[in-house]
């Protein structure tokens, strides 16, 4: 029995050191990167990237993924645009002034037992009534991912797919960004540009 258990142990961990088969794996991706706009660089150039192997392992989840990284995307731009902003111009009132808030970073302790709740109940209820049968159709192939019927301002398809690649170019950057500002604004406490 002892001798059993030796063998099928050395054969389970020399298993670990064989080499995987990759001939499925360039065909999903391909497929994925195929099918959907976005495998490209800042400068153009392809750029196919999925180091943790989910196009392959959850395929059928892959307009999920894509609507997600564009809602994201367009939160991050709103973001980014929201932090440098309000280093500048506020909205009116006491509770919301410069001397009151003197960091964007503090807004967050400052207005939590007032306005926060809220903007919490105002995006909760935006994901109830619009994100979540949104994501429900966009997995029932029936809109495509982050199409909220919105046109763009051509009828050109080649404007639209630069748009739209260029859309998902600048989300990605603004969800690096938007991590950037408030790292910077936590350390050095000072608001735009963050130095």
């Amino acid at each position: 029995m002892k001798s059993v258990a030796a063998v099928l142990a050395l054969a389970a961990s020399a298993s670990a050191f064989a080499p995987a088969p990759v001939g499925s794996r360039s065909a999903a991706l391909n497929s994925v990167f195929e099918d959907y706009i976005g495998a490209q660089d800042f400068k153009g150039g392809k750029f196919e990237f999925d180091p943790l192997n989910l196009a392959e392992t959850y395929s059928p989840l892959v307009p999920f993924f894509r609507e997600a990284e564009l809602r994201h995307g367009r939160t991050a731009q709103l973001a980014v645009l929201g932090f440098i902003a309000t280093d500048f111009v506020r909205i009116p009132g006491d509770a919301y002034s410069f001397s009151s808030i003197p960091n964007v970073v503090d807004a967050h302790n400052a207005l939590l037992d007032t306005s926060m709740k809220q903007l919490l109940l105002w995006i909760g209820l935006f994901d109830l009534v619009i994100t979540i049968p949104a994501v429900q159709a966009t997995m029932n192939g029936e809109r495509d991912a982050g199409d909220f019927g919105i046109k763009y301002t051509t009828n050109d398809p080649a404007k639209q797919e630069k748009y739209a690649m260029n859309e998902l170019l600048h989300g990605r950057l603004a969800m690096c960004a938007v991590g950037g500002i408030a790292t910077q604004s936590v350390i050095t406490g000072h608001g735009f540009p963050y130095v």
